[in-house]
């Protein structure tokens, strides 16, 4: 088949919010995620050095600040940001509700 569609509602979140679509969309390379954060919500810092991975964060909705390497960089609504595979990074979010997508691939 030359498309496979998923509606984000129809996936099970991993954890907070986190829905990861990539298996669902059958993506081959592609890592595709939604992540919805309630306020004050925090993430985890990690990074991809190990998979190779560089990601793209996609703020559609609400403000949050991502920590890339110990830098506070804020996002608006249609701000990106790509962060390199090696770069530790981390979401913090604010008073109100977020949605992101991420990407990731090699």
């Amino acid at each position: 088949m030359s498309y496979t569609k998923v509606n984000a509602d129809d996936v099970d979140p991993v954890s907070d919010g986190l829905r990861f679509l990539r298996e669902p969309l059958e993506c081959d390379r592609l890592g595709f995620s939604v992540l919805e954060c309630e306020p004050g919500w925090e993430g985890m810092e990690h990074d991809h050095a190990d998979e190779d991975h560089e990601e793209v964060y996609y703020l559609v909705e609400g403000s949050a600040t991502v920590v890339v390497d110990g830098e506070e960089i804020s996002m608006e609504p249609r701000d990106a940001l790509r962060i390199a595979p090696d770069t530790t990074r981390r979401i913090r979010n604010g008073e109100a509700e977020t949605t992101f997508v991420l990407a990731g691939a090699p």
